[in-house]
């Protein structure tokens, strides 16, 4: 997995680590209310019970990442080259900087 590469540069917003959590609590809450909905007084009308939909118990833009954008290649050079321009001394360690970042970039 290490060399695994993106094919499209299409990457989340993100504040955060990782949605473990977020994802955690989510399916806890989700399998609690499912739970309630099967012990309900009208367990035999299988028409009255209803699935209960994702968006009932939480929004997808209330957790650690907001949302997907496209990150241009054009983009990715210039972040690049901005990074480097901050870190690197000589022009070896520039041009194996910026291979870095984009590499980095277009990591899973």
């Amino acid at each position: 997995m290490s060399r695994s590469k993106r094919k499209t540069p299409i990457m989340g917003f993100t504040s955060c680590h990782s949605e473990k959590q977020d994802k955690k609590l989510w399916h806890k809450c989700w399998r609690s209310k499912q739970r309630m909905a099967l012990r309900s007084p009208h367990l035999l009308d299988w028409e009255a019970i209803s699935p209960i939909l994702e968006r009932e118990i939480s929004d997808v833009w209330a957790m650690g990442k907001d949302g997907k954008q496209y990150f241009a290649f054009y983009r990715q050079h210039h972040l690049a080259e901005r990074l480097v321009a901050e870190h690197a001394k000589n022009q070896r360690e520039k041009i194996n900087l910026k291979q870095r970042y984009l590499h980095q970039f277009m990591a899973k």
